[in-house]
């Protein structure tokens, strides 16, 4: 059988009467392609897009910012020796428990601070400030000072970070005024003379904690204002993320005066 007799199938049969007759293949249907997306929707969708990724971000930013890290930068020298004017820390919010934004509540602490810690706080004259100081007294602790030398619980303490330098001014009395009321002997009388090398003997509170700056002599500290209660507790510092040597007569000190040598030292 040639090919011109064997049956043809009806799509053929279709294929071959609209070739023959122009008007019946005007009849047949056909694909069309699909619209496309018009340039201004695209552009809406790219910008949606863009801004759930920025809130993705803020919010983790704000979560990571209120229970885990949060960056400092030191203003003064009362900590030289371990901390310097021009350092950013990162520092350890979870560790003494974060407090939970608006709540007034703090987490579960990862441990209590301990002896020997360098510790962020609010300053208790001014919440709105914070103080890096180290801690050398624990709720219960007989802290004095003689001759520059700390004593607690009547045994003196190897500080080996402990910088002298040369005071910028000498404190006055009535800046000792507050520790009479927390003198091991009771309130002091006209025989109380403290000085910043010679103060105490002190008992640090319950739920409170003693700090002193490592840079001894230029230290605004608890021997001046007090105890700081746990509740202003606010983490612990764990490393220098930037540093540079402050310039006032530099306009760009923070690029040019990097301190690279300090970047990702840990504090301790």
């Amino acid at each position: 059988m040639s090919e011109q007799e064997r049956p043809q199938s009806p799509e053929r049969r279709d294929i071959a009467a609209a070739a023959a007759d122009p008007a019946l293949g005007a009849h047949t249907p056909s694909l069309t392609p699909m619209a496309k997306p018009r340039p201004r929707f695209r552009a809406l969708r790219g910008v949606w897009e863009w801004a759930k990724s920025v809130q993705v971000a803020i919010i983790l930013f704000l979560l990571v910012r209120a229970f885990l890290v949060e960056a400092f930068k030191i203003p003064s020298g009362s900590m030289e020796g371990t901390l310097l004017v021009g350092d950013f820390l990162l520092v350890n919010k979870l560790v003494y428990g974060a407090e939970v934004p608006l709540l007034d509540k703090r987490l579960p602490a990862v441990r209590e601070p301990a002896l020997g810690d360098v510790v962020v706080f609010q300053w208790p004259e001014d919440t709105e400030k914070h103080f890096v100081k180290r801690l050398v007294g624990l709720p219960g602790d007989t802290l004095e000072m003689r001759a520059g030398l700390l004593l607690r619980n009547g045994n003196p303490q190897d500080e080996p970070y402990v910088q002298r330098s040369v005071a910028l001014r000498e404190p006055s009395g009535d800046e000792f005024r507050w520790q009479r009321d927390y003198l091991v002997d009771g309130p002091a009388g006209r025989g109380f003379h403290p000085t910043r090398n010679d103060w105490g003997p002190l008992v640090v509170p319950s739920r409170h904690f003693f700090v002193l700056g490592d840079n001894r002599d230029n230290s605004l500290d608890s021997r001046y204002w007090g105890f700081v209660p746990d509740s202003l507790m606010r983490g612990s510092p764990i490393f220098v993320y930037y540093s540079y040597s402050p310039d006032s007569g530099q306009a760009f000190d923070w690029l040019t005066r990097v301190r690279w040598k300090r970047l990702g030292d840990l504090i301790h």
